[in-house]
């Protein structure tokens, strides 16, 4: 078996940035390109095996325009008045990009050429206790994961948003999505104005790491 390229993982691994405004708006992306990607997303763990992924990709401008409003609808209040609460709170300059660039994707959300639109079979009851959570999000999620660093791979970029989820039940509506199917997430995607990404600052591990005990 030949050993992987460590380097090239922990490149793809550390520079898979949630991208937003570097996303290009005129190019097309092919569906070839998308079902690459779902297919490796399927490698991924799944609770029981249950292999429960759905994948719901959106081209049609008039939804993407439609899911885009139900994502101002869900976000607007929250990302403006989220923003200046963190520039009067910290003044943290990195924290204040993420909230421009975010303020940046609600409004050109519908110019994005995909909208990408994880979901899992099962919905959990009302009071669900945290490992039944646990286990349905720990059945999708990693699926998600995967899906994005083969984007990033192929020079595609994507953010992981979930605003929209506010009125989960209208875009249901709007796309057909049975009851018993749950959108986790919508993923803008689309090929990226340059593939220069660079890792973001984060503290040492040894910060946030407890061995044997909190």
């Amino acid at each position: 078996m030949t050993a992987m390229d460590l380097e090239a993982c922990d490149a793809l691994l550390s520079t898979t940035r949630a991208v937003r405004k570097r996303l290009d708006l005129a190019r097309d992306v092919p569906r070839s390109v998308i079902e690459e990607c779902i297919a490796l997303s399927m490698q991924a763990p799944t609770g029981s095996n249950s292999q429960g992924w759905r994948w719901v990709v959106v081209e049609d401008a008039d939804r993407r325009k439609a899911l885009s409003d139900l994502y101002r609808r869900g976000g607007e209040g929250y990302l403006t008045a989220a923003a200046s609460a963190q520039y009067e709170q910290t003044g943290d300059a990195q924290t204040q990009r993420v909230f421009g660039s975010a303020l940046h994707l609600m409004e050109h959300l519908h110019e994005v050429p995909l909208h990408v639109i994880p979901c899992i079979e099962g919905r959990p009851p009302a009071d669900a206790p945290p490992a039944l959570l646990s286990g349905l999000f720990g059945s999708i999620f990693p699926a998600v994961w995967s899906f994005q660093l083969a984007l990033r791979a192929r020079g595609l970029g994507s953010c992981l948003t979930t605003l929209h989820l506010v009125h989960e039940a209208e875009a249901a509506e709007l796309l057909g999505i049975p009851d018993n199917v749950m959108q986790v997430a919508l993923l803008p995607v689309a090929y990226t104005l340059g593939t220069d990404f660079k890792p973001a600052e984060r503290p040492p591990p040894s910060t946030i790491t407890h061995w044997d005990a909190w």
